[in-house]
């Protein structure tokens, strides 16, 4: 399972269990949001596998797992919705973590001889090319900015495009989430998009997210 939860109103249950300490029921609330974070991760990390030059990726997860679980351990949400941003604002700052560490300014990939500038290169070796739309970032130092550049969004439009993005759901189970129509939905979910679109230099995310 590569998403927190696709079908809101079992997550609900879920969450309502855990509020009556009920025996494994927060173990699987954070497992979900665990495997989340791993999938997004190793999508992030996938196409550079220098980073294994330096440090086992597992080793990298399972420290940010640790945080996320300690996080959601500490403030245990009593809403589904309130759930849902605290586990999609942890696994954004810890995605942004992952990415400064391994190409930051003061990370291993700023003192290592990476070609493309940094970028990964295609799947026939060669450099990846100049798009003038891209739907992700090609290099870390793009990923760090495209997480900051949704951290920076306005709250509306960072927690639909959020749980789009960060928590995997569909348009469908967001906007239940939030309690808007979709129609709502897909309007601050586009202009998110357009934001990230000028900001980040052409990438125009999917309106879903599959990774």
């Amino acid at each position: 399972m590569n998403h927190l939860s696709s079908n809101p109103t079992e997550f609900s249950i879920l969450l309502n269990r855990v509020n009556a300490d009920v025996e494994g029921a927060f173990d699987e609330l954070t497992r979900r949001a665990t495997d989340r974070l791993r999938s997004l991760a190793a999508g992030m990390l996938r196409r550079y596998p220098h980073v294994r030059r330096w440090e086992e990726t597992d080793d990298v997860y399972q420290a940010a797992l640790i945080r996320l679980n300690r996080s959601l351990r500490e403030v245990q949400p009593d809403s589904t919705r309130g759930f849902y941003g605290l586990a999609v604002t942890q696994i954004r700052r810890i995605l942004i973590d992952l990415a400064r560490h391994y190409y930051g300014v003061y990370g291993h990939g700023a003192n290592h001889h990476t070609d493309a500038a940094g970028r990964a290169p295609d799947e026939m070796g060669g450099p990846v090319a100049q798009a003038a739309d891209r739907s992700r970032p090609e290099s870390l130092q793009e990923w760090t900015g495209f997480h900051l550049c949704i951290e920076s969004l306005p709250e509306e439009e960072r927690e639909a495009f959020g749980l789009i993005w960060y928590g995997g759901m569909t348009q469908r189970a967001a906007a239940e989430v939030l309690n808007v129509s979709e129609r709502t939905l897909i309007r601050r979910l586009n202009r998110a998009r357009e934001t990230i679109h000028d900001s980040m230099g052409g990438i125009l995310p999917p309106r879903t997210e599959d990774s």
